[in-house]
């Protein structure tokens, strides 16, 4: 009951959420088809019970959320008619259209417990958003804008836009790391989330990544396992698709699917509905250079083996003929050179005898000429000898004459002497020592 406090009537909070409850109990008791996008599936494995979380956007802008319950066995039965129809579970980030209850509790407020969903309403969705992703890039002419670049002879360095951990991926790298033919790929994987709300944003933030570093690759792929037509919603959104369409090399997709092409496979330059075949695609691409070319060398092969056997034949034919030329000529020069040998022989032999007589003449008077020159060079020599006898020193002194030695050496300028140098006088027969007593100037000098 509520309390009278002055002029107020005042309400526990409990009292006022019953009153709510009541009101929309009684407000709202039919179910109700809503339609809201499924931001979260929030799905608990231990209980096998949902909370999806649902939103209503404008302009992007969230402008309505509710949270809402969906309980472990209709989960179960929805899922399954999800596998059937949409070829794939029940997953967060779709529009869906649901049957609900509106119910609200005093503990955890309004919610909307989900009794079905229509997977064909989805589908319709997706559809829809499909064409209008088709419509808006024809009118900005974007959507051949990819198929219009040129293709590489040889798509050898590829840009993997991936999830490691996909099969499709492994399958994509056995086909062309293990190919027969031996063609060497290069390649460079840029994880990218593939499916869900949040793919959109992954997949153009790696192209962005790709196109900083073009020059280092020739084409990209965008390559993702199986899935059912709910899983590939992000591949018809606009702005991958404009993305795709937009990018500087030839995009090729291999997202695993056999139904209708989603509008990013639309605008690439080349899609295949699995990896492995997109993988087929780029080999047959090395096929159609390779199987020329070995043609080619083959061909060249042929031709130059022809060429050598006809050289060869023609080497060996001029090879006989010169072998009989130069044994016809070894046989007339060696006639030539007979002859030339005994002319030679007779020459020299001549030649010899006149040298022989002419070497004997120039010894004879080489040997008249050095008798006379060491007759002249003996007169010489006995004068030069009477000449030096004359100047030796003991002659000299033999003739009267003496030597003054001051300090060892002959004196020959009075003015080195002084008053008491003693000084050494040799004579013919022996030497004597004296003490200069007195200097006098020579006054005929």
């Amino acid at each position: 009951m509520p309390e009278k406090l002055a002029d107020k009537t005042i309400f526990s909070l409990a009292e006022v959420a019953r009153s709510i409850q009541k009101t929309i109990a009684a407000r709202y008791k039919s179910t109700y088809w809503v339609k809201a996008e499924m931001n979260k599936l929030n799905h608990y494995t231990h209980s096998g019970h949902c909370y999806p979380e649902l939103v209503e956007k404008k302009d992007g802008k969230v402008v309505a959320e509710m949270r809402s319950v969906l309980w472990k066995s209709d989960y179960r039965r929805v899922n399954q008619r999800f596998l059937e129809i949409a070829k794939e579970p029940l997953r967060e980030g779709i529009t869906i259209l649901f049957e609900a209850t509106i119910s609200y509790d005093p503990l955890y407020g309004m919610s909307l417990r989900i009794l079905d969903i229509d997977p064909a309403y989805v589908l319709g969705e997706l559809e829809r958003e499909k064409l209008a992703s088709i419509h808006r890039l024809k009118r900005e002419g974007l959507f051949n804008a990819n198929k219009r670049l040129p293709f590489p002879l040889l798509p050898k360095r590829i840009a993997i836009i991936s999830v490691e951990t996909s099969k499709g991926y492994s399958d994509f790298l056995n086909i062309i790391d293990r190919n027969p033919w031996g063609y060497r790929f290069e390649h460079t994987l840029f994880a990218a989330l593939l499916q869900g709300d949040r793919s959109v944003a992954s997949i153009i933030n790696q192209l962005k990544r790709i196109s900083a570093r073009l020059e280092e690759f020739d084409v990209v792929a965008i390559i993702r396992g199986g899935g059912g037509e709910v899983g590939l919603a992000s591949y018809n959104n606009y702005a991958l698709a404009a993305a795709v369409a937009q990018f500087p090399l030839p995009v090729m997709t291999g997202i695993g699917h056999s139904t209708n092409e989603t509008v990013s496979e639309m605008v690439a330059f080349a899609n295949a509905i699995t990896p492995s075949e997109l993988a087929d695609f780029l080999i047959q691409r090395f096929h159609q250079v390779a199987v020329p070319v070995q043609q080619a060398e083959q061909i060249v092969r042929t031709k130059a083996q022809q060429l050598l056997e006809a050289e060869w034949k023609r080497l060996q034919d001029t090879i006989e003929r010169v072998n009989v030329s130069g044994r016809r000529l070894l046989l007339h020069r060696q006639h030539d050179v007979a002859q030339a040998g005994q002319r030679l022989h007779t020459s020299a032999k001549a030649r010899l005898i006149h040298e022989r007589y002419a070497v004997i003449h120039q010894a004879q008077a080489l040997a008249s000429s050095a008798r006379n020159l060491f007759k002249d060079h003996r007169h010489t020599l006995t004068t030069l000898q009477t000449s030096v006898r004359m100047m030796d020193p003991q002659h000299v002194l033999n003739r009267g004459y003496s030597i003054t030695l001051h300090q060892g050496k002959a004196l020959r300028d009075a003015h080195a002497l002084k008053p008491g140098t003693r000084v050494e006088t040799r004579l013919a027969d022996g030497i004597f020592t004296s003490i200069v007593d007195e200097l006098k100037p020579d006054r005929h000098g």
